[in-house]
Formats: C-alpha cells, structure tokens, sequence
C-alpha cells in the first residue's frame, strides 16, 4: 500500500488550538518551570517566540513586563488572541523574523524543536535582543522521543514510504550550544534529561501523533492513517503503555543564553 496526497481540507495539515490545549495542555504546563529561568521583572520587553495558544505569554505579562507572542501558526495566534485580547500577538516564523525595537529577553518553550534551520532561528533571536539580553528556551533534546520517532519509521514504511524525514530537530547540549555561540550567543547554562510524560487518556498515543506527527501523517487518507495510528499503538503498548496510561519517552533540552554586554546592537 502506499501513501496518497492529503485533501487540501486534511485535519493534519494545521495545528488544531482545541486539540492542543485540551489533550496535550501538558506542554505549556511544564513550560512554567522555565519561568524561573527567565526571571521576568516588571518594566522589561520580553519576546515568546512560539507562543501557541498564549498561556505562558499570559504568565510573563503577570510580572509586570511588556511581553509579545509570536508563533507561525495562524489557528494559535487566532486563539490566542481570543484568550488574551490586552495582548499582543503576531504570526511570525522562527526563521525569520524581525522586530522593531529590542528585548530585553527572548523565551521559547517546545517550538525551536520545530525549526530544522537551527542557525537562521539563532540569528534571529540575536538580532531581536539588547545588549546584555537573554535567551532562555526549552525544546525536544537528543534522544527524545526516539522509541516513538523510530516505530514511525518503522511503520510509514510498511506504506511503500522509504524515506525518514520527520518534522523534529532535537540537538544535544553541545550541538545547540555551538549553535547558539556561532551566532552570537553566549550560553551560560545548559541541562539535558529525561521526562516521561504520561498522555491524557487511553487513546493518548494516538493523539498525541495526530497533533504533533501531522507532516508526516498528511502523507496518507483517512483510511491508511487509521491503519498506521493502530500499527503505532501495537508496536509501541509493551514499552510505553504502563500502569493504565501512555507515556510519551520525552527528553528535553534546557538552555539559557546571553548576548555580551559589550556586543553591538
């Protein structure tokens, strides 16, 4: 069997704010941990790049900062908007963009995992902090969700798919910290390690690839995709299906950054 082009109406093809604040709420969740990192004070103009649906942007702004969301998901930001209305949200690409004055700091929970460009995302963040400015993120690190990445692989080629591109970057503590120097960023703390993280309901495993394996799974119509998604569930129930739920093999890359006090704007 193989893979078909996707309708232009696939529910794959766009992230889904509703799915993603529902099932998987988990991931801004543990992004509040990183709020201690960042240390927000009130006065300072602080960037959430991938700000999804808003919440974390909602927490920053609770110290008193001037913070703006950007994420290049237009169904996010819409969502966000909704949720935050004081609040200001832009579409904007990782990649590339730009602003209008500095930041004091730039934050950036489970996005930069996304962005296979690594470098081009560094230099824009560079670009959009002061002086003395930080860079604080969490993303998918080496390793994670590598039982799940590789039984993927395994499966879509059942489907006649041979190759195995997928839509993650997910660097080491070296990789991403040579990233980051070369552009500029001078990193001052840096932690790799793991989070099992249990995914809501019996049917977690498969929702969580609908959310966040929608590249991949665009590949195929809505039958083969049932097949595949059951094919996942069976491969992968001995080792992450334990004590009545799902837990996706999560490892996660912590870093913290700086642009030199003495560097130029």
């Amino acid at each position: 069997m193989t893979a078909t082009p996707p309708a232009a109406t696939s529910p794959t093809a766009a992230w889904n704010p509703g799915l993603y604040d529902g099932n998987h709420s988990f991931v801004w969740k543990f992004g509040a941990a990183l709020l201690e990192l960042l240390e927000p004070k009130a006065g300072e103009r602080i960037l959430d790049l991938g700000c999804g649906t808003g919440h974390l942007t909602a927490q920053i702004a609770a110290a008193g900062t001037h913070v703006v969301g950007f994420d290049s998901s237009p169904e996010m930001i819409e969502q966000a908007r909704l949720a935050y209305p004081k609040y200001q949200f832009e579409v904007a690409d990782a990649r590339t963009f730009s602003v209008s004055e500095p930041f004091d700091a730039v934050f950036s929970n489970a996005v930069l995992h996304w962005v296979k460009e690594p470098d081009a995302a560094a230099a824009r963040i560079r670009a959009a902090l002061k002086p003395g400015g930080r860079f604080v993120a969490e993303l998918g690190g080496h390793g994670n969700t590598r039982q799940m990445v590789d039984a993927l692989r395994r499966q879509v080629a059942n489907f006649g798919v041979t190759d195995d591109e997928t839509p993650w970057y997910f660097p080491g503590i070296a990789e991403y910290a040579a990233v980051l120097e070369r552009n500029g960023l001078e990193v001052t703390f840096a932690t790799l390690f793991d989070r099992p993280t249990l995914l809501e309901g019996d049917d977690g495993l498969r929702k969580w690839f609908e959310m966040f394996g929608g590249k991949v799974l665009e590949r195929f119509n809505f039958e083969q995709r049932g097949v595949l998604l059951t094919a996942l569930e069976t491969e992968l129930r001995p080792r992450l299906y334990r004590d009545g739920g799902w837990f996706a093999d999560y490892r996660r890359l912590r870093i913290v950054a700086r642009v030199p006090v003495s560097a130029n704007v």
